[in-house]
């Protein structure tokens, strides 16, 4: 009889110890943070900005010290050079598409013509998850955008990345379409 009840535990204690250590779901295709472990999904990066700090961009951003953000700090700002060229990605994704490769290297052939311009990058997200989560995701994004550029010849001193989230949409709907365009990188051209 005891020897009944002490196998009915262990079938019970094993059972729950693989269902709550066995079945962790591990995000795919992710771009880890520099200081990360891939496959890992962390805060907003090891240094980052959180906040309305400086160099943050404003409420809601996390911005991380890639470039060199004090040489850019006076820069002019335009963000309509490359409106056309915003990236879009999938549903909890840092991979840029191949669809979105022609829009990276118009980016980067421009910079590659204008020596004295730089770039901010921003990432962001549409409104499902925490907004921790999304700032990361957001981050991921830009630097995933960035690695591209400096992959074409850019130099890395030359782009910054700021993670925006889910706070700053522009489509407030709550459609699969709106979710679409929110889920972005896009380039603010940096003059000085």
């Amino acid at each position: 009889m005891k020897l009944i009840k002490f196998g009915n535990l262990l079938v019970i204690g094993l059972t729950l110890s693989v269902a709550t250590l066995g079945c962790k779901h591990r995000p795919q295709n992710v771009t880890p943070l520099p200081g990360q472990r891939a496959g890992t999904v962390g805060d907003a990066g090891q240094g980052g900005l959180i906040g309305n700090g400086p160099g943050t961009g404003g409420e809601g951003a996390s911005a991380t010290p890639q470039g060199n953000p004090g040489e850019w700090a006076n820069a002019a700002r335009d963000e309509q050079k490359f409106q056309a060229d915003t990236v879009h990605f999938d549903y909890d994704s840092s991979v840029v598409k191949s669809s979105e490769q022609s829009k990276v290297a118009d980016v980067a052939d421009y910079l590659k013509g204008n020596p004295a311009s730089g770039l901010e990058i921003q990432g962001h997200c549409d409104e499902r998850g925490t907004d921790e989560y999304n700032r990361a995701l957001g981050e991921r994004r830009a630097l995933a955008l960035r690695e591209e550029l400096i992959g074409l010849g850019v130099g890395g001193e030359r782009i910054m990345t700021v993670s925006f989230g889910r706070s700053r949409p522009i489509d407030t709907g709550h459609s699969e379409a709106a979710h679409a365009r929110n889920r972005r990188g896009m380039f603010v051209l940096l003059t000085k």
